[in-house]
């Protein structure tokens, strides 16, 4: 009988450091880590204030390179690529969900939600498309000519959540997702992510304080003093 077949992670982290220089002292903000990632999994990233996980969560977001180690996504090991194939792979593969938002204040709904597959060039129509499915599946077809100062706190993170699924990435990376909002939107903005999570089949990972957050997730990473304590 053959043996089964291991699945490859979707991510790899491999003995991955990073060190900041403040003033003139290092500050190690991860070391050594090892981890690996599994496509379609709701992974979270927790532990407290400086313990290293938005520190990790940036560097899977390709929004900083490591000191040390390597990290593969995919098929690409992104800690060898240049700077212009890093800039698509974020663009093509990754999605991001903010703390803030992070919204364009003088853009609408539908204009937010368009942005990434505009930078990417995708054409008028099938952005359109695009842009009219997904704001729809996050409750806000209606609000498609609201500009974000008209949104309640979730109804902005859910404009943030379409802006991050409307090019289909592999991987949405949320930082503090429900940090700034009440207990009970914040249950369904959770709500909506895990249904988006089982529908469009892509990896989330958290970097969060928030017990509804870690109890919903497949996995819980958790960091201290920059290194994994448990997983």
């Amino acid at each position: 009988m053959d043996a089964a077949v291991v699945a490859e992670p979707l991510i790899e982290v491999t003995e991955v450091s990073k060190t900041y220089l403040v003033g003139t002292e290092k500050v190690h903000a991860l070391q050594g880590v090892t981890l690996r990632v599994n496509e379609g999994e709701f992974l979270a990233l927790a532990g407290p204030s400086g313990s290293g996980k938005t520190t990790l969560l940036n560097l899977l977001g390709l929004v900083e390179s490591p000191s040390a180690g390597r990290i593969r996504l995919d098929d690409t090991v992104v800690t060898d690529v240049s700077p212009r194939r890093l800039t698509r792979l974020r663009a093509e593969r990754l999605g991001y969900v903010f703390q803030t938002f992070n919204l364009l204040p003088v853009l609408t709904v539908a204009e937010n939600i368009e942005y990434p597959l505009f930078l990417r060039r995708v054409g008028r129509r099938d952005r359109w498309r695009r842009v009219n499915e997904m704001a729809h599946r996050v409750g806000l077809g209606s609000f498609m000519d609201h500009k974000p100062s008209q949104l309640s706190g979730g109804q902005r993170q859910r404009v943030a959540i379409a802006r991050a699924l409307v090019g289909s990435p592999r991987v949405v990376l949320a930082d503090e997702p429900t940090a700034n909002l009440d207990t009970h939107t914040g249950e369904k903005i959770l709500t909506l992510m895990k249904e988006l999570n089982r529908e469009t089949k892509a990896t989330f990972i958290f970097s969060t304080h928030d017990p509804q957050i870690m109890a919903a997730a497949d996995r819980v990473v958790r960091l201290h003093d920059g290194r994994i304590a448990a997983t």
